[in-house]
């Protein structure tokens, strides 16, 4: 399956449909099955590094861009490079 070019529409529409969700492994099934061709990856927020700012904030969630540049998964907070979208769960404490 070919990449999908990620840009700030399809952030904005998986944005809005993992509000809708209770992230977890299956809802991440479903983000894939909905957007066939987007890397998608779930983790937990303290799973990503502190000094990373995310790319956009959720309720429940932030959002973080990764890029495959050389066969090597690095974080991007630049768009127009990001190959893939990490949501990472927020914890209410």
């Amino acid at each position: 399956m070919p990449a999908v070019a990620i840009d700030a529409d399809l952030l904005a529409a998986v944005a809005t449909r993992a509000a809708e969700l209770e992230l977890s492994e299956a809802s991440i099934t479903h983000l894939r099955q909905e957007w066939p061709g987007v890397h998608f990856t779930f983790c937990g927020e303290d799973d990503v590094p502190a000094r990373l700012n995310p790319f956009r904030v959720g309720q429940r969630f932030n959002l973080y861009l990764v890029n495959n540049a050389d066969h090597c998964v690095a974080f991007t907070s630049d768009l127009e490079i990001a190959t893939g979208i990490v949501l990472a769960t927020v914890s209410e404490d």
